[in-house]
């Protein structure tokens, strides 16, 4: 076998290993949704009827906090789905020009990296829903403010409601942030961020009522309607620029200041003239273009890179990077060759 055919094979083998890695995280990660799905589902149902009882505004505003956390659990599902596909001709159910014969060129990379790329999608899809309910919610609340009919104390019982939301969503959150750890899986460490939102705005709620049961305050249950309202839409708009960002080919400079300082420590590598990194859902790969020894052999070169690309693997998780070198001027003492470059 030829060095060029051993190259390739070795390159396939990781790439698979690695993707198989990826893949095992997502099922799992899609599983532990499936938990969050039915905790939101729950406590939709619960809440919604306990507010039409009790006549609070805040606990239905609540129920359409976790109607959100529905839809985006529904939806990150469904990406996650999209992502784990790993056919080589399609996407999303989309045929794709043969791309068989790109498999060794790295053809099937780039298309599951598209599809990994789906959860960042279904997460903004999320953003912009939890945005139209949040606005539906801040009109109801003012609308049951200066409608003095509406404006009621609610009956005991939404209490028992808030308070089953709070357990219920504190359970969720600590279930979700101890499997997105494990899996290192950045849409489950943002489904709990976004449980423990939800456990507040339950705990909140349930403040807010018995406020109002206690002092007989008819306004206290609209006024906290609208601010679960305001909170729902500063999560809405905070995913948004997240996720639009990521689509955006947007990525945390310090983190390419680390990624910059660790090829730079990299025994002959004398200068990182340009390096670019990129989110694919919960991957991140990277391009970078290096100058070194102008002198050096194609094989050296290539060993180089392999190095460049194990300690990014094992440092920061990089999943791939591509690497391009330049030759140093200054590696040349003829002054005739090196005004060539």
């Amino acid at each position: 076998m030829s060095k060029i055919k051993r190259h390739v094979k070795n390159e396939m083998a990781v790439w698979e290993a690695d993707q198989g890695i990826e893949l095992q995280k997502i099922r799992a990660s899609q599983r532990h949704l499936i938990y969050n799905l039915l905790a939101y589902l729950a406590i939709s149902i619960i809440e919604y009827w306990l507010a039409a009882i009790s006549k609070s505004q805040t606990l239905r505003a609540d129920a359409f906090n976790n109607l959100s956390g529905i839809i985006s659990t529904v939806l990150l599902m469904l990406g996650l789905h999209i992502a784990q596909d790993i056919n080589d001709d399609d996407i999303a159910g989309i045929k794709l020009p043969n791309m068989k014969t790109k498999k060794f060129l790295g053809g099937d990379q780039r298309i599951q990296f598209v599809r990994w790329r789906y959860e960042t999608i279904f997460s903004l899809v999320t953003a912009v829903v939890m945005i139209s309910i949040a606005l539906s919610v801040i009109t109801d609340g003012f609308h049951g403010l200066t409608d003095p009919a509406t404006r009621v104390v609610p009956q005991p019982i939404a209490l028992v409601g808030a308070g089953i939301a709070s357990v219920i969503m504190l359970v969720v959150w600590y279930m979700n942030r101890q499997t997105g750890r494990k899996l290192k899986n950045a849409a489950l460490l943002a489904s709990a961020q976004d449980s423990l939102s939800d456990a507040f705005t339950s705990i909140g709620t349930m403040v807010a009522i018995g406020g109002a049961l206690a002092f007989n305050l008819a306004w206290l249950d609209g006024v906290t309607s609208i601010v679960v309202g305001l909170f729902i839409l500063y999560s809405g708009i905070k995913i948004f620029f997240s996720t639009s960002l990521n689509l955006a080919d947007y990525f945390d400079p310090k983190a390419e200041a680390e990624y910059r300082t660790a090829i730079l420590d990299v025994h002959k590598v004398h200068q990182v003239v340009e390096l670019k990194a990129h989110y694919n859902g919960n991957v991140v790969s990277l391009d970078a273009t290096l100058t070194v020894n102008g002198k050096m052999t194609i094989l050296e070169s290539y060993q180089l890179s392999e190095k460049i690309e194990r300690m990014l693997r094992k440092k920061f998780g990089i999943i791939d990077t591509d690497i391009s070198f330049i030759p140093d001027p200054n590696s040349f003492k003829d002054k005739d060759v090196k005004g060539h470059f």
